[in-house]
């Protein structure tokens, strides 16, 4: 039951960083972020708005 919680969770991490990208920030900052953070960085990434370039 433990490794599947450590796959979940790094699976989310995976899913943060590309929504990331899409919104122009930076992928690896926001993987290391969703690793601590879980879902709170998946909400907020989806409000924060997209980083005009």
């Amino acid at each position: 039951m433990e490794n599947q919680f450590f796959v979940g969770w790094g699976t989310l991490a995976l899913i943060n960083a590309g929504l990331a990208q899409t919104k122009n920030r930076s992928g690896l900052a926001w993987f290391f972020l969703s690793l601590f953070l879980g879902p709170l960085a998946t909400f907020l990434i989806v409000i924060f708005e997209k980083v005009e370039s």
